[in-house]
């Protein structure tokens, strides 16, 4: 299912998984809404990623198993980026993604995140559930092979 918001003339677009039986490699956290309900919101860690031309900031992330996270992906750039990390989004619980302020999404799981160009932000809410190094990176054009590329470690 893809979701697309206008907010601003901006427009930004959530790309989640249809069915998590069906997706490849690990599966997504079957328990997710027991997870989120149970984490301490209240002491969130927030985490910040820039996006410019062929690059994140910071690059490679270190999370912890169980802490409340808000990952705001701000972009930054002249140009549409992704923040694509599917291993990823299948090893944690997702409590919610907002646009801007705009928008509040609510969905078990994602795939993919792609933030228009110097329009905004999206913050994503989860909680990790499952340890390993996961790659991050931009599916548009060329923008991995010129290095848009990175890591994200939960431990």
């Amino acid at each position: 299912m893809t979701c697309s918001f206008f907010p601003n003339s901006a427009v930004f677009v959530l790309g989640a998984g249809l069915i998590a039986g069906c997706a490849s490699g690990p599966s997504y956290i079957t328990n997710s809404a027991d997870i989120v309900k149970a984490a301490d919101w209240k002491n969130t860690q927030t985490v910040t990623v820039k996006i410019t031309e062929h690059d994140y900031t910071p690059r490679n992330l270190k999370l912890k198993i169980g802490q409340a996270y808000k990952l705001e992906m701000k972009n930054m750039g002249d140009k549409d980026h992704y923040y694509t990390a599917p291993d990823f989004y299948k090893a944690i619980a997702t409590r919610k993604a907002m646009v801007n302020k705009f928008a509040e999404i609510k969905a078990p799981y994602f795939d993919a995140f792609e933030i228009l160009k110097k329009s905004g932000q999206i913050d994503l809410y989860f909680v990790p559930v499952k340890a390993g190094t996961y790659t991050v990176y931009c599916t548009i054009d060329d923008h991995r092979e010129k290095g848009m590329e990175g890591t994200i470690t939960v431990e």
